[in-house]
C-alpha cells in the first residue's frame, strides 16, 4: 500500500522523540498482527491479550501501577489510537476501553482499588468497562434512573439498567455511575466498581450494531456491593465521569484520524491502479482535487487534535481557566476530526465506485466504523454546546 502509515505529522512541534519512536514501534507491531475479527467479542479479548502482552496497555495506567509514565500522557494516547485505528478499528476500541474503563480508578480510586485493578488492566489480564449511559440518559447524564441505596452496615444496593455499554458482557469489571440522591440531578451521582461476577448483575443482553464491537445492556437487580466499591467522593460521580471523558476525548479524534488516513491511502492506491478511459483514475483532475480535499480535511482535524493533547500535557488543566481551555480544545478536536473523517471516508468510498460498497472491502468496513465516533463520548451536537458556552464565558469576561 502506498504511504501505508504516513508520519510527516509526527514531525510537528507537538511531539518529542519519544512520541515519534512510539509511533514507529507500534506501527511495525500492528502491521503484522492477524486477528480474526468475525466474532467481535472473541476478537476484542484477543486484542486486549496481545496489546497487554506487547506492553501497549501500559500507557493506560500510571507508572506506580505498571504504566509507562507517572501520569497519563495525552499525546501518547493520541498516537496510540491513531496508529491502531489505521490498522484495525477494533484494536483501537480494545485499547481505548482499557483506558476509559480504568480512567476513573486512576483519577479517584483508593490505593487498594488502584492496586487491584490497574496492574491487571495494564497487563491485559482484566477487561475494563465504563457504564454511564442509559436508555433515557445518554447526553443527559442527569436523567439517569439507576439508583444506589446504602444499607445500615454501609453496603450498597444497585437497581436499574445501563445500556450501550462498550465491553458489556466481556468485561471483568464495570465503573458504574448511579443516583445516590435521586432529586439532585447531576449533583446526586456516585461511582462504584462492580465486578462482573457480582450477584444481581446481568450483562448477557448483547447489542448488535453496524460496526460490530462488544456492546451490551447491563441489568442490576438487588445488586449488592461492599462499601469499599464506592469510587471517589459521595455525589462526585458526574464530575468524575466528565474528567475521565475529558482525558480521552482528544483520543477519539485521533482514532478518527487513523481511519481517515487509512481511507486516503486506500483511495490513492486505487486511483493509481484503476484504468479508466485510456488513463488512470489518478490522472483526472477531479480525482486529484478530491485527494487534495481529503488531505486538507485530515490535516485540519490533526492540528486540532494534537493541540488539545499538547495543552493537557504541557499546559495542564489545573484551575478553572486552564480546564475550560482544554475542554473547549478537546471538544473542537473531537467534533472536527470525526466529522472530517466521515467526509474523507465517504469520498474514498465514492472513488472506489461499486467496489466501495462490497461487503468485506476495507473501505466499506471503515464507512461503518467511523459513524459511531460522531456519537459516542459526546455527540457532535454536545461538542457544539461546549464550544458555544465557552465563547459566551470568554465574552462575558471581556465585556
Amino acid at each position: 500500500m502506498a504511504a501505508l502509515a504516513p508520519t510527516a505529522h509526527l514531525q510537528l512541534p507537538f511531539f518529542d522523540a519519544a512520541h515519534q519512536q512510539l509511533a514507529a514501534d507500534l506501527s511495525a507491531w500492528a502491521a503484522v498482527q492477524d486477528v480474526d475479527e468475525q466474532d467481535d467479542r472473541l476478537a476484542c479479548r484477543e486484542w486486549v491479550r496481545r496489546l497487554g502482552a506487547a506492553g501497549w496497555l501500559r500507557h493506560c495506567v500510571p507508572a506506580e501501577f505498571g504504566g509507562v509514565r507517572a501520569q497519563l500522557d495525552s499525546r501518547a494516547l493520541v498516537i496510540l489510537r491513531e496508529t491502531l485505528a489505521f490498522y484495525s478499528p477494533l484494536a483501537d476500541f480494545a485499547f481505548a476501553m482499557q483506558g476509559l474503563g480504568s480512567g476513573a480508578i486512576t483519577l479517584a480510586g483508593t490505593a487498594a482499588q488502584k492496586s487491584r485493578y490497574l496492574p491487571a488492566v495494564a497487563q491485559g489480564q482484566m477487561i475494563a468497562a465504563f457504564a454511564l449511559s442509559e436508555a433515557q440518559a445518554g447526553s443527559d447524564a442527569g436523567a439517569m434512573a439507576t439508583t444506589a441505596r446504602f444499607g445500615a452496615n454501609g453496603d450498597v444496593t444497585l437497581q436499574g439498567s445501563k445500556t450501550w455499554i462498550s465491553n458489556g458482557g466481556i468485561a471483568d469489571y464495570y465503573c458504574v455511575f448511579a443516583k445516590t440522591d435521586p432529586q439532585a440531578g447531576t449533583r446526586g451521582i456516585t461511582a462504584f466498581i462492580v465486578d462482573a461476577d457480582t450477584p444481581g448483575l446481568d450483562a448477557s443482553e448483547h447489542i448488535a450494531v453496524m460496526a460490530p464491537h462488544p456492546l451490551a445492556t447491563l441489568q442490576f437487580a438487588d445488586c449488592r456491593l461492599p462499601a469499599s466499591a464506592q469510587l471517589g467522593e459521595l455525589h462526585g460521580g458526574f464530575k468524575l465521569a466528565m474528567r475521565t471523558l475529558d482525558i480521552f476525548r482528544a483520543s477519539v479524534a485521533a482514532a478518527a484520524l487513523g481511519m481517515a488516513r487509512r481511507a486516503l491511502a486506500l483511495a490513492v492506491d486505487y486511483a493509481q491502479a484503476r484504468p479508466m478511459f485510456g488513463q488512470r483514475l489518478a490522472d483526472f483532475q477531479l480525482t486529484q482535487a478530491k485527494l487534495g480535499e481529503m488531505v486538507a480535511l485530515i490535516d485540519a482535524g490533526a492540528l486540532l487534535t494534537y493541540r488539545a493533547a499538547w495543552l493537557r500535557d504541557c499546559v495542564g488543566t489545573e484551575g478553572a481557566q486552564h480546564a475550560q481551555t482544554y475542554s473547549a480544545a478537546a471538544a473542537m478536536a473531537k467534533m472536527v476530526a470525526t466529522e472530517n473523517a466521515q467526509r474523507v471516508i465517504d469520498m474514498a468510498l465514492q472513488m472506489h465506485g461499486g467496489m466501495g460498497v462490497r461487503m468485506g472491502n476495507k473501505i466499506e468496513s471503515l464507512y461503518r466504523d467511523i459513524r459511531s465516533l460522531r456519537i459516542y463520548e459526546g455527540a457532535t451536537e454536545v461538542q457544539l454546546l461546549i464550544l458555544g458556552k465557552s465563547v459566551l464565558r470568554a465574552s462575558s469576561k471581556t465585556a
